[in-house]
């Protein structure tokens, strides 16, 4: 097993309209399609979906709060029925709309406040995995690395992905500095691709206030809502194949 060559995932949140979706898709492995409540609608799912299906990248939903004003970033207070109503809809949908284009899911990512506090709140990553499960157990579920939500998929069967940020500070206990908190993004591509390389090689890196933390990874996510992406994406893409680590989307029979 020794000389088994190291693989990540890259993956990407697309069909929301903004970012270059047809420019960075063929950089990753993986995409997170929004599924039509914090963004995105139908046509824009399907065209996504055929874009995916164009670069031989896995697809996977993308359920958010249904809030489009606030892009899915503020929390949306819900009885855990309620979030599994909205989280399985969407996943359903989105479904739908691949099944029809001649492809299957391959994952769940929340987006946003729902993923954010489905990495803490035990109750919420409950109501989110059972979502999951309710309408395709075989799909992973993707979530902050060592999270209540990983731990709540793990818990009910599910296969699960451990997801790290390669652009974003961590805190000492391994949760995301908030985006509102001044250097919660690195601006910096190389300190960026340095986090990327340490996270894909299972190293330490610099949490944001100077102590080294060590997390998992089995994907690493690219955001592709900014004007530097495509170029970052190329950027760390090639880091990691120098750094002789491949890249290979998620494998559902975990």
């Amino acid at each position: 097993m020794g000389d088994m060559k190291r693989s990540i995932d890259l993956n990407a949140d697309v069909g929301e309209g903004c970012g270059d979706d047809a420019a960075l898709l063929p950089l990753v492995t993986s995409c997170n399609i929004a599924c039509g409540a914090h963004a995105g609608d139908a046509a824009m799912m399907r065209r996504t979906v055929e874009l995916a299906l164009r670069h031989s990248v896995q697809i996977g939903a993308h359920p958010g709060y249904a809030d489009r004003a606030n892009f899915g970033r503020i929390v949306v207070p819900l009885e855990p029925d309620a979030i599994v109503a909205l989280v399985s809809a969407q996943i359903a949908d989105l479904a739908n709309i691949a099944g029809a284009c001649g492809a299957a899911l391959h994952h769940v990512k929340p987006h946003g406040a729902l993923y954010n506090l489905a990495a803490s709140d035990p109750v919420v990553a409950q109501a989110v995995a059972q979502a999951v499960a309710s309408v395709d157990p075989r799909l992973i579920l993707v979530g902050l690395a060592e999270s209540a939500l990983t731990a709540a998929g793990a818990a009910l069967g599910l296969p699960v992905a451990h997801e790290a940020f390669v652009d974003r500070a961590y805190h000492a206990d391994g949760t995301l500095r908030p985006r509102i908190l001044p250097g919660a993004v690195h601006s910096d591509q190389a300190q960026a691709i340095s986090q990327a390389l340490a996270l894909a090689t299972s190293q330490p890196f610099a949490a944001y206030a100077g102590q080294m933390l060590r997390r998992r990874a089995d994907t690493l996510c690219i955001h592709g809502d900014t004007p530097q992406a495509i170029s970052f994406a190329q950027a760390l893409r090639t880091a990691l194949e120098n750094a002789d680590i491949a890249l290979a989307a998620l494998n559902l029979q975990r």
